[in-house]
């Protein structure tokens, strides 16, 4: 078994997206800022209405997944498919963009505490036009697993806990995602397997903590080294973060806004795409 270190961090800027939504992005914010297969992690929070009130009106996708985790706060879902999902407080909703969808995210609270995370996990090159897809989790489908001083949220993937596999609420991606929300009681300490094959990062929203002998900077994605395991240390106050990891595609990235392709030519074939109409055809 090898311990996993802080290789790189990357301070969440300070940013807006959508009709003015106010976010700290990590991964992403520049082009080479990002961690194959992800290619941007959002955090969203805050008790000021008109901080997120205008929400993400409609808008198109391609070629990639986005994965949204609500903490708390209330926010509606729909696409051009015809479905429909409340976002409330512990759920998540996983939406394949595919060859194309058109989609909002808008707020159904006026005031209170809105807070979570939009990830964005590639395709490759083979999945980029598949069907467009939404699947709705709900909290209580999302495994709460206890562990020595804390517990696990699984979103994705699987993780190794007292010698046993426990399956998070999504599988079957071939990045083999891993999604992990962690909380830790005051100086209680998690070592968890990352598969060796995978990029990882830590993700500190709440709290202190530490990754070997490397305090863990509060919203910023800490990208980790190689290794098959990571260890994390929480403060006297406790803590609370993400673990992210995934297989890497290993393809060329060619972004332009909401869509994500692998050529030049395939954004400008998506752009057409969207101009005539034919982006969700």
């Amino acid at each position: 078994m090898t311990e996993r270190t802080l290789k790189q961090v990357i301070p969440g800027a300070e940013t807006s997206d959508g009709a003015g939504v106010r976010i700290k992005r990590s991964l992403g914010q520049q082009p080479s800022l990002r961690l194959d297969p992800f290619l941007m992690l959002d955090e969203f929070g805050s008790a000021e209405a008109s901080d997120y009130i205008a929400g993400f009106p409609s808008h198109p996708h391609r070629g990639f997944e986005t994965v949204t985790y609500m903490i708390e706060g209330h926010m509606l879902h729909e696409d051009h498919l015809g479905n429909r999902g409340d976002l409330r407080n512990g759920g998540v909703q996983w939406m394949t963009a595919g060859r194309g969808i058109i989609h909002s995210e808008m707020p159904q609270q006026e005031e209170g505490v809105m807070r979570g995370f939009q990830l964005w996990l590639n395709l490759p090159a083979a999945e980029k036009m598949t069907e467009a897809g939404y699947h709705d989790i709900q909290p209580e489908d999302i495994p709460d697993i206890t562990i020595d001083g804390g517990r696990i949220k699984l979103i994705a993937g699987t993780v190794e806990i007292d010698g046993a596999a426990r399956q998070g609420a999504v599988s079957g991606r071939s990045t083999q995602p891993v999604y992990a929300d962690i909380l830790l009681d005051a100086n209680a300490r998690a070592t968890l397997p990352v598969p060796a094959t995978h990029n990882g990062l830590v993700y500190l929203y709440e709290g202190e903590a530490s990754v070997g002998d490397r305090e863990l900077q509060r919203h910023a994605a800490s990208v980790l080294g190689d290794g098959d395991r990571v260890s994390v240390t929480a403060g006297a106050q406790g803590a609370r973060l993400l673990l992210i990891a995934g297989k890497p595609i290993g393809e060329p990235v060619v972004q332009y806004g909401p869509f994500v392709m692998n050529t030049r030519e395939e954004i400008e074939q998506a752009l057409q795409d969207f101009r005539d109409g034919r982006l969700t055809a």
